[in-house]
């Protein structure tokens, strides 16, 4: 069987970012429930969309990753998918600006940009589904959609809206692919998926906003519950190796997972499916707002033809590191690929609902 050039290099890429990162915050949510999250979204949409997201429910939910990928390859991408609202202060997370250019007015765009702008981002990115969907572009109407899946996803993990992002701060390095991977990975087969009908959000910035805080607020239970367990948790018992993709990596045992997970009385299960219901609704807010216009199918074979490549950049090796805080080393021979030129512009035009 042939494979092309493009195949070999994202097979590069994938390892590389298996055997450098693994436990970063590349991985939010994890890469299996991010696509979990956007598959089960299809089928809360209504008669008139969901003919459309099913046709192409293969690409929505594999997709869904592309945000994370894009993390070390395009500049401007990181910090889309947090928000560290403890940074301006203990109850910021209340007071924050809701509308792009006032926070920029009070606080200064580059100031905003290191802290995270996932509330403000995600919006823009709903824009920009609208937008796709009044003017019929099948193919940016799915690649946002699965973007804007991601993107939602990531202002429901706890972690996301924190400075102490992995707990890095108290002790707790790991917490965040624990809460985000490992228990979902583990758990979720038993978690019920069926959320409902999409519905109309009337004011989608503002939601958006009402789902972070919520979201904020859990952030002090998370960390101390598992504060808790460690303390009277054998440390021998606490991790255990499991084999991915040919190496041994340690992870936390599926014993103190459990506890976990028992502690947090269905916390994640709870956020996984608030997370597919507002997908859903933005999506079908997204189509509502642009008119309720006919979605024309593509073809799987004529749209999956040219795949996205991300290759990291010199200078995002590093960025937002939390499990080794910068201590990995890198290859020589990722000095010699090619990588992507930077291909984001500012977009956060941001028109009120």
């Amino acid at each position: 069987m042939y494979f092309s050039t493009s195949f070999w290099k994202c097979t590069l890429w994938f390892l590389f970012l298996t055997l450098i990162f693994p436990n970063v915050e590349t991985l939010a949510w994890g890469f299996y429930a991010h696509k979990k999250i956007n598959y089960h979204a299809v089928f809360s949409l209504p008669p008139e969309l969901i003919g459309f997201y099913k046709a192409h429910i293969h690409y929505i939910s594999e997709n869904a990753v592309n945000p994370d990928k894009r993390r070390y390859a395009v500049k401007g991408e990181a910090e889309k998918h947090f928000l560290d609202a403890d940074a301006y202060g203990d109850s910021a997370i209340y007071t924050l600006p809701r509308y792009w250019e006032e926070a920029v007015a009070q606080y200064g765009e580059d100031s905003l940009r290191a802290h995270g702008i996932a509330p403000w981002s995600t919006y823009s990115t709903y824009l920009q589904l609208v937008r796709a969907m009044q003017s019929g572009d099948s193919k940016t109407i799915l690649r946002l959609s699965a973007d804007l899946g991601h993107y939602v996803g990531d202002i429901h993990v706890p972690l996301h809206t924190t400075k102490n992002y992995n707990g890095q701060l108290t002790g707790q390095y790991g917490i965040h692919a624990f809460w985000e991977s490992r228990i979902p990975e583990l758990l979720s087969s038993e978690y019920d998926f069926f959320v409902g009908k999409a519905a109309f959000v009337e004011k989608p910035q503002l939601a958006i906003w009402e789902i972070i805080t919520r979201t904020h607020e859990a952030v002090d239970s998370v960390l101390q519950l598992e504060s808790q367990l460690a303390a009277s948790w054998p440390e021998q018992k606490k991790y255990s190796y499991e084999e991915r993709n040919g190496l041994n990596t340690r992870v936390h045992s599926k014993a103190y997972t459990m506890a976990f997970h028992a502690m947090l009385n269905g916390q994640v299960e709870r956020q996984l499916r608030n997370t597919i219901k507002f997908v859903a609704d933005l999506w079908y807010t997204a189509w509502i707002n642009a008119g309720q216009p006919i979605l024309p199918k593509i073809g799987e074979k004529e749209f999956m033809e040219k795949n996205e490549e991300f290759f990291p950049l010199d200078d995002l090796k590093h960025i937002r590191e939390h499990e080794d805080q910068g201590k990995k080393t890198f290859p020589p021979f990722f000095n010699h690929l090619k990588f992507w030129e930077e291909r984001t512009s500012k977009v956060f035009n941001e028109n009120r609902i």
